[in-house]
């Protein structure tokens, strides 16, 4: 287990991200909060925060986790986008991660609305956009990802609902390798912020469009997505509604 432990380290990730601007820790508490405040004092677009162990990292709704040391990735890159493709942020991480995890081969990955990659309906990331703003100017944002390499979620609250990379494929994975992949689909669909391409790569795959769901209270069927990313939701009496936020459920 010891290589495996330690395939990150700021020696082993300067050399093979260069010449990305990185920074890495051992151990932090949000690796968002930490490319926050390099955005802020300048960082460039691509710019990434990487953490081994993460100790009070934050998720869509208000939710917190710990990422204990070797098992799993904790990225934040800083994006500095135009304000008007803010809505695709939160697509291009998705879309990132769905990649990596295909390229590794995990065949039947998949986006729950908004942007949770499921494996075989578990999840197996998560994905958490925070902009700074300096009165009505976007300073940039940053985009933090977690995703399972090899958590064990066994007796765990999470077993049923969680996935991790490397029990989905039977093999281990090295982490910095998997880093390096997904930073590079993170580039390739940076440079695609606001295009079609991007909202419809994220489109087609949602995995609960055209079924029955529950979100926010509201029953009905996710029948499509705008693009700024709201779920349209048509209800049993033929009303449409959007959703911009929230979970998703299948079944009514």
């Amino acid at each position: 287990m010891g290589d495996r432990m330690t395939e990150l380290s700021a020696e082993t990730i300067q050399q093979r991200l260069a010449p990305r601007a990185v920074r890495y820790y051992d151990r932090v508490d949000s690796t968002n909060d930490l490319a926050l405040d390099w955005l802020r004092a300048g960082a460039p677009a691509g710019a990434a925060v990487i953490a081994d162990e993460q100790v009070k990292g934050r998720g869509r709704l208000g939710r917190t986790w710990h990422t204990p040391p070797g098992v799993a990735l904790a990225v934040s890159v800083v994006l500095r986008p135009e304000p008007a493709h803010l809505p695709q942020i939160m697509m291009l991480g998705a879309l990132a991660i769905c990649d990596t995890v295909a390229a590794s081969g995990v065949s039947n990955a998949g986006i729950k609305w908004p942007n949770d990659v499921q494996v075989n309906g578990r999840k197996i990331c998560g994905v958490l956009p925070e902009a700074v703003w300096d009165g009505d100017s976007l300073l940039g944002v940053a985009l933090g990802i977690g995703l399972n390499v090899r958590v064990n979620f066994a007796g765990m609250t999470l077993e049923h609902t969680a996935a991790s990379l490397e029990p989905v494929l039977g093999r281990a994975v090295n982490r910095l390798e998997v880093l390096a992949a997904l930073l590079e689909r993170v580039d390739f669909w940076y440079a695609r912020l606001g295009s079609a391409a991007l909202f419809d790569a994220w489109k087609s795959r949602l995995t609960m469009l055209g079924q029955a769901v529950t979100v926010n209270d509201l029953h009905g069927r996710a029948e499509a997505v705008a693009v700024d990313g709201a779920l349209l939701v048509r209800d049993s009496a033929g009303g449409l509604h959007r959703v911009l936020a929230g979970d998703v459920a299948s079944g009514t």
